[in-house]
């Protein structure tokens, strides 16, 4: 087993028993360690699990939807500032035309 999968079950692992002390079946901790996609979003949820005790499976999935927003939106702007840096590099580059001869 490599780092990677030991992070991605280890926090699947915590999720599993927050979930569980909260009364529901591991299965859907798995659903919403699929849905959450990442180690560090599992432990968000699992934070927010064992801090605000929620009481109906409709407030866990939507902080589950908040934080797979808030994840989306981040890699959304990596993205964007990468194409950003990619162009500035390219614009103060000697790879594209000087303005006199365009």
């Amino acid at each position: 087993m490599t780092e990677n999968q030991r992070r991605w079950a280890a926090a699947r692992d915590r999720l599993a028993s927050a979930v569980m002390s909260l009364g529901y079946p591991d299965e859907f901790a798995e659903l919403l360690a699929n849905q959450l996609g990442s180690p560090k979003a599992i432990d968000r949820m699992t934070g927010y699990l064992v801090q605000a005790r929620p009481r109906s499976v409709e407030m866990i999935v939507d902080e589950m939807l908040a934080i797979s927003a808030e994840t989306a939106a981040w890699r959304e702007k990596k993205e964007a500032e990468e194409a950003q840096a990619g162009y500035s590099a390219w614009l103060n580059s000697d790879l594209r035309m000087p303005d006199d001869e365009a």
